[in-house]
């Protein structure tokens, strides 16, 4: 439904809710068509995640042991960091998920890419490595937040936990 408004006007599907994008996902492209992208959506998730608990403990070190921050300035600091690398980590996978859920058929009813690999040979073949991080400043400012409140969240909920005796 997010995708549908940035196509062309011709190409819009004008989805009236989510239970009508189903109905008409299905109804035109199959049952199959709903977990187009899915593979690719876990390929993310699972190196946004690394990026986001490799760092953060490093970074914990980093700040606590090295620099000799307190707890609030230990947390807040490593979890920056732990955003920032999770973003970068992730990036070039949802940049090519992206791609394969944005992908429509041309007029011969080809798709442009075959999958996720293809579609990051194509990409490494004409933009470059770089082209993968296009728009990195958006998305570390989308990503990085979110990281941050996590793992503040997780600090109050351990303090918690020991506070009571869990």
């Amino acid at each position: 439904m997010q995708a549908d408004s940035t196509l062309p006007a011709a190409q819009r599907r004008h989805y009236k809710n989510a239970f009508h994008a189903l109905y008409r996902i299905t109804a035109d492209e199959g049952v199959l068509a709903l977990w187009k992208g899915a593979g690719p959506t876990v390929v993310r998730a699972m190196s946004l995640n690394m990026g986001m608990l490799a760092s953060y403990d490093q970074s914990v070190e980093l700040f606590r042991d090295k620099l000799g921050a307190g707890e609030y300035q230990t947390v807040i600091g490593a979890s920056a960091i732990s955003g920032f690398c999770a973003a970068a980590c992730s990036l070039p996978f949802d940049y090519v998920k992206t791609q394969i859920q944005k992908m429509q058929p041309d007029a011969t009813g080809k798709y442009p890419y075959t999958g996720s690999l293809d579609c990051a040979m194509q990409t490494l073949k004409t933009g470059g490595p770089f082209k993968f991080y296009s728009g990195f400043p958006v998305y570390c400012v989308r990503i990085a937040p979110h990281v941050m409140m996590t793992w503040l969240f997780l600090n109050q909920i351990q303090k918690y936990q020991k506070k009571i005796g869990i």
